[in-house]
């Protein structure tokens, strides 16, 4: 379970690069590669190493205007997958 201290970062090899061609940003990691909506674009592109899942939520909430418990709860579930796939790394603050 991701807890709001939580804080999330890319591991070694992982990076987040826009593909021009698609138009999208691209999880990209070690051979592999993960396609994002807007929305995995917007949370991952506020993953510093240094902010918690908390954090950037209430950042997200005030820029989309929504429920933060909402945004929190939906980053967590998003960055829970991407951490069982081993493409971010949380550290339980």
């Amino acid at each position: 379970m991701v807890t709001p201290a939580a804080i999330p970062s890319l591991p070694r090899g992982v990076r987040l690069h826009h593909d021009r061609l698609r138009g999208a940003e691209v999880l990209l990691g070690p051979e592999r590669a993960l396609m994002l909506d807007p929305v995995g674009a917007a949370v991952l592109a506020e993953v510093d190493g240094r902010r918690s899942v908390g954090a950037i939520a209430a950042v997200l909430a005030r820029r989309y205007d929504a429920p933060e418990d909402a945004i929190r709860a939906d980053i967590a579930e998003f960055l829970g997958d991407l951490a069982d796939r081993r493409l971010v790394d949380l550290d339980d603050g």
